[in-house]
């Protein structure tokens, strides 16, 4: 089932979720619509499952690339340089189903609106440990507001994949990566 999800994520991100037919999914998914009604009972408990695939799918490898670092500072370094890798090329242009989630879906559906906001506020709440993390090990200034910055970054982490979506380089989200550690000394 995760590897049809996986799929099915992949159909959602490049087309969004009102330009997918459930016929799209099917294809995709390897499966018969049969199947997929019986899994699922519409497009949108399969964009749902798929929604939770994606999430834990890549907070672990977020988790994965943070856990290289050996302070706050770097460990903030990997997350954002976790998002310029995905909003570049091929995985840029797929886009992020969190961020078409939010702006496709969010305003009409309550259920759907609670996962983007609970991720993105799961998000925030990383970012801030890390910049905290980094206040006490010295490697982050200790003037710098957390929480405000924490948010600033999720903004513009969310913006990175908003802008990959259209094509950009790996030089220009690598760019805008080394930029937004420089708000942190």
């Amino acid at each position: 089932m995760d590897e049809a999800l996986d799929k099915a994520v992949g159909v959602f991100c490049e087309r969004g979720y009102h330009a997918t037919s459930v016929a799209d999914l099917t294809t995709a998914m390897e499966l018969t619509s049969g199947s997929v009604y019986k899994a699922f009972k519409d497009k949108r408990a399969v964009f749902l499952a798929a929604f939770d695939r994606y999430k834990a799918v890549r907070d672990a490898q977020l988790r994965a690339a943070i856990d290289k670092g050996q302070n706050g500072r770097e460990k903030l370094r990997h997350a954002i340089d976790f998002f310029a890798a995905s909003s570049h090329g091929a995985e840029g242009r797929r886009g992020c189903l969190v961020v078409s989630g939010a702006a496709e879906l969010a305003t009409f559906d309550t259920e759907i609106a609670q996962r983007v906001t609970g991720s993105l506020e799961r998000s925030e709440t990383l970012l801030d440990g890390l910049i905290r993390q980094g206040q006490a090990d010295g490697s982050i200034a200790a003037s710098i507001d957390d929480q405000t910055t924490a948010r600033l970054m999720l903004c513009l982490l969310q913006g990175m994949r908003v802008v990959g979506k259209a094509g950009r380089s790996k030089k220009d989200m690598q760019a805008v990566a080394d930029a937004a550690l420089k708000l942190l000394d």
